[in-house]
């Protein structure tokens, strides 16, 4: 089923033709700068509004929503109109506001500390349904202004290429929405980040390392096992080459597995050449991974451990974790929910 949002300018003239041109204007400013659902643009008259809102209904379906750090996370759950089901995290925070969406019902790269991983593949997400994520968030915190995008909720957005890319440059173009603002968070797809570089489009780069020798990235990432850290390395290099832009890694911290002082070494020497960020995550557990995320105390020294080695290094504040915040879990619980019902009531 089409989204509105997948549809550019050109193609939405099309859809108004009969209409006075300025109608064009009025549709794509109340989509992407007034962030309206096509029924509530009011610019517009009440019979074209009824016939768009009938021909594209909305894409998401929430199953849940919920809320913690007093209100300043908020979670949902949503049924495309399949009925497959994706996460979406809105988090205010002092300076910015932070969207988290999902490229993929589920996730095939099987991260064995990750609960979208344990549950599987479903399929691709389209741009509108991207897209969609990012307004739905927007009109949910007004009236502070959404500043952030970030690919890191379901799925791996480098598998989903195409779709990754097209809504990168649509938030970009149609949004205004700078470099600074967008990032694309990745497990080490190493062709993927290659082919990206050559793109030339705004966005940070994250990748999601979490070991820097191969047996424990093979065990933690099994993506490692075709394309290796020094495969990684490369496509790092050419990112960097070929953006001059920095590169960021993602570390989620696990007690005495990725959080010994042998892993801090590890992760500078792998670091620090590459003059990359390092974002310290306190790991969110999930009930099919049976270790426990590091102390605060850990969390500490190997932070400062970093430091001293040369890298720079943030902690980044774990959210929600009262809402099942980590990747895929509350879409989880939701649907364990669903399927009992459905047993219940046969």
């Amino acid at each position: 089923m089409a989204s509105i949002y997948d549809y550019t300018k050109d193609e939405l003239g099309e859809l108004l033709a009969g209409e006075p041109r300025y109608r064009l204007d009025q549709l794509w400013h109340g989509l992407w700068r007034e962030d309206r659902p096509v029924g509530e643009i009011t610019s517009i008259p009440k019979a074209l509004r009824a016939r768009l809102a009938e021909q594209f209904p909305p894409g998401l379906q929430p199953l849940d929503e919920v809320r913690s750090d007093r209100g300043s996370t908020t979670k949902w759950v949503f049924a495309l109109h399949d009925g497959a089901t994706i996460e979406t995290v809105l988090m205010n925070y002092e300076e910015r506001t932070t969207v988290c969406v999902s490229s993929q019902a589920g996730c095939a790269m099987g991260c064995t500390f990750c609960a979208t991983g344990q549950a599987g593949f479903t399929r691709h997400l389209g741009v509108g349904e991207v897209i969609e994520q990012v307004l739905v968030a927007a009109r949910a915190g007004a009236p502070r202004r959404l500043t952030n995008v970030v690919f890191m909720g379901m799925g791996e957005p480098l598998a989903n290429y195409k779709v990754t890319v097209e809504a990168v440059k649509r938030l970009h173009e149609h949004r205004a929405m700078s470099a600074r603002h967008l990032t694309v968070s990745t497990v080490g797809v190493a062709p993927a980040i290659e082919r990206l570089a050559t793109e030339g489009l705004p966005l940070t780069l994250a990748v999601s390392l979490h070991a820097a020798n191969d047996a424990t990235r093979d065990e933690l990432v099994p993506l490692n096992r075709r394309y290796p850290l020094s495969r990684l390395y490369e496509a790092c290099e050419t990112w960097i080459t070929t953006t001059s832009r920095r590169l960021s890694f993602e570390w989620a911290l696990i007690d005495g597995v990725n959080d010994t002082d042998q892993a801090m070494r590890e992760l500078a020497e792998y670091a620090r050449p590459l003059r990359a960020h390092v974002n310290v995550i306190p790991l969110n557990p999930t009930p099919g991974y049976l270790v426990r995320g590091s102390s605060s105390r850990r969390v500490h020294e190997f932070r400062q451990g970093l430091e001293d080695l040369g890298v720079n290094v943030t902690v980044r504040n774990t959210r929600g974790r009262s809402i099942d915040a980590a990747c895929g879990q509350l879409a989880n619980v939701t649907n364990a929910r669903r399927r009992t019902l459905r047993v219940t009531s046969a």
